[in-house]
């Protein structure tokens, strides 16, 4: 991913083809589900791995109902959760956002019709943008059967719509547990909104999610 080590080769990338590459994954109006989410009163939690979390958790921190996102890891074990082991890209681990949401305000349809239209692209294999290896590969971890059954309703229903030039390869994964990642990766986006990397590729991912789903954008940001 981008980290300071790479900050230099980011940097220069924004007044060259770099740039143009960042706008090349244009955001899709996804529709609505036809599989509406029907879950019970109190907050929920959902995963997802889109690329680097630090757009992912972004994102969702603008999601009207979302109460916290939380960055981190999903799919390896706890003894290889720490970002330096999992950028290896052995570990089976993806990089993650754990997503606590209250169902009465944003349904967790509605999280997956952001997921697909504006955090990820759906049919890059093993990466997303500029990050390569299986730690950024995206995936839905529903952890409910509820979740499960939306998400691959929902899934359905975009690989029929073919709103993509290729195929979808995200995949529904199992819970397999998640681990938090450093303090120094929470809620990156509000506290570097200035990052080259931030500028480039996810600042653009938020002011879509305003563009397309007014209704579920907010000004604020939920810190994790």
């Amino acid at each position: 991913m981008k980290r300071l080590a790479q900050v230099s080769i980011v940097a220069a990338c924004l007044a060259t083809a770099c740039q143009r590459q960042a706008f090349a994954e244009a955001a899709i109006a996804t529709p609505a589900a036809a599989v509406e989410a029907r879950e019970t009163q109190g907050l929920k939690t959902a995963i997802f791995a889109g690329g680097c979390y630090w757009g992912v958790e972004g994102v969702f921190s603008h999601v009207r109902g979302v109460t916290s996102a939380v960055s981190g890891f999903e799919g390896g074990s706890a003894d290889t959760a720490h970002y330096e082991r999992v950028s290896e890209g052995d570990t089976g681990h993806a990089e993650s956002v754990r997503v606590t949401y209250n169902p009465a305000v944003v349904r967790y349809d509605q999280l997956l019709q952001v997921f697909f239209g504006v955090i990820a692209d759906p049919t890059e294999l093993d990466f997303q943008g500029p990050d390569t290896g299986t730690q950024y590969r995206s995936a839905l971890v529903p952890l409910s059967p509820e979740q499960r059954r939306v998400a691959a309703g929902y899934l359905a229903q975009l690989k029929v719509l073919k709103l993509w030039r290729r195929p979808i390869v995200t995949a529904i994964e199992p819970y397999r547990g998640f681990y938090p990642a450093a303090r120094d990766h929470q809620d990156f986006m509000q506290k570097n909104p200035d990052h080259p990397y931030i500028v480039m590729w996810d600042k653009p991912k938020v002011a879509a999610l305003r563009r397309l789903f007014p209704a579920l954008y907010k000004a604020s940001f939920t810190a994790g």
